[in-house]
């Protein structure tokens, strides 16, 4: 039995008849989450092209806002991070079973089972895929037999994909020299984009307390830099103690490299850090802080965070990682350290301590200046339209012939 829950907004299209003629276009991820906040402009901007758009993931408590969107939403059981062949298998045949009710146009995947399974489902049906290599991850950290078997399945499911983006340089590098994709189908974005217009500096935002504030938010992950930026900040605190470490975040158990509830409680009790819980809007955070950071080796895209944080005008420190460093031109809009070490870290962190609040501003609208003109969100929207717009076209020359 494939379970498939699908939900419609009142401007989703039913179409029995002539369904060809809909600009369908299917866009699947592992979370209802990752969907309204990564890719819920680019649902706005499809719709407003005219495309009717199904967004399918598990269910979670973000679902309802996909549908209020105006875009179709499809739940299916997915496990994320397991390796299991037998669930692996069905969650194929639950793509491979929408694909076929849908008849989309286009297909276009995010994050890595949707990729790979989906890829696969839409290749055996001739569905043009468009995917999204949003960072490689941890399996790519510490290459062994697993990242043997990940790049297989990426090179079985992204071999005949109509386009491939990349978040950095350094991903689309590995896959094209692995030969898991063709350097012609390959295309870099800014990450996942930023809305600039949303995520603006706050000059009126009255600062609580005297403390210079850093911020770190994130999915709690030791690869994220958490442990770094604990030490680091247990340091700085033995010779200043006007200096506070907040931490804002969910803690994703499922992840093998997540920290736990107890560990956090353990730190914020020691007085290291303030834990902030987590939250659907990070605005009122960033504003409160001076100074963002995050000290990750992940395999990252572009780091959300750090987009966020520079498009609202704050200075940014980051690690010499990939997907990281394009982020902060060093000594202008914030400061690279180097990755995995806390010495290090903790020096920039003095650095920043040591400016004018009118450095740290001009900073600030430097990082602002780079937002706009090189990671506002728009800029990937537009490429997925003209992506889309050219599927379009070949699917129309092939009805022709």
């Amino acid at each position: 039995m494939i379970e498939i829950d699908k939900r419609k907004s009142p401007g989703c299209v039913a179409v029995h008849l002539l369904n060809w003629l809909i600009m369908k276009v299917v866009l699947i991820s592992n979370t209802a989450w990752s969907i309204v906040n990564f890719r819920g402009s680019l649902i706005g901007a499809m719709r407003n092209k005219g495309y009717d758009v199904i967004a399918v993931s598990p269910n979670d408590e973000y679902s309802s806002k996909i549908v209020d969107s105006g875009a179709c939403f499809i739940s299916i059981p997915m496990d994320n991070k397991g390796l299991n062949p037998f669930k692996d298998f069905l969650l194929f045949l639950r793509y491979f079973s929408i694909f076929v009710q849908e008849k989309p146009m286009a297909f276009l995947g995010f994050t890595v089972k949707p990729n790979v399974y989906g890829g696969l489902a839409a290749r055996i049906l001739s569905i043009p895929s468009i995917n999204n290599v949003a960072g490689l991850g941890t399996v790519f950290i510490r290459e062994n037999w697993v990242t043997r078997v990940v790049e297989m399945l990426y090179k079985v499911g992204m071999a005949r994909s109509f386009k491939v983006f990349f978040q950095n340089v350094d991903d689309c590098d590995l896959f094209v020299e692995r030969c898991i994709v063709q350097r012609e189908i390959s295309e870099i974005l800014p990450g996942s984009g930023v809305d600039t217009v949303k995520f603006v500096p706050h000059s009126t935002t009255i600062r609580t307390g005297d403390s210079f504030r850093f911020l770190l938010f994130a999915r709690l992950l030791w690869d994220k830099g958490v442990g770094e930026y604990i030490e680091a900040a247990r340091r700085i605190l033995k010779e200043n103690n006007n200096v506070v470490f907040q931490i804002l975040g969910f803690l994703d158990a499922k992840n093998p490299t997540a920290i736990s509830r107890e560990q956090i409680k353990e730190w914020n009790e020691e007085g290291v850090i303030q834990y902030l819980g987590s939250t659907a809007d990070v605005r009122p955070i960033i504003a409160q802080s001076d100074c963002v950071v995050l000290p990750s080796y992940y395999r990252e895209g572009t780091p959300r965070s750090l987009l966020e944080a520079a498009s609202m005008g704050k200075p940014i420190i980051t690690t010499d990682a990939t997907g990281c460093r394009d982020v902060v031109d060093n000594g202008i809009n914030g400061y690279i350290c180097k990755p995995r070490d806390a010495e290090d870290l903790m020096m920039k962190m003095e650095k920043m301590l040591s400016l004018t609040s009118d450095q740290r501003i001009e900073m600030g609208l430097k990082g602002r200046k780079k937002m706009i003109e090189q990671y506002d969100e728009r800029i990937v929207i537009n490429k997925y339209l003209d992506a889309l717009d050219k599927v379009k076209e070949m699917r129309s020359a092939q009805r022709i012939q």
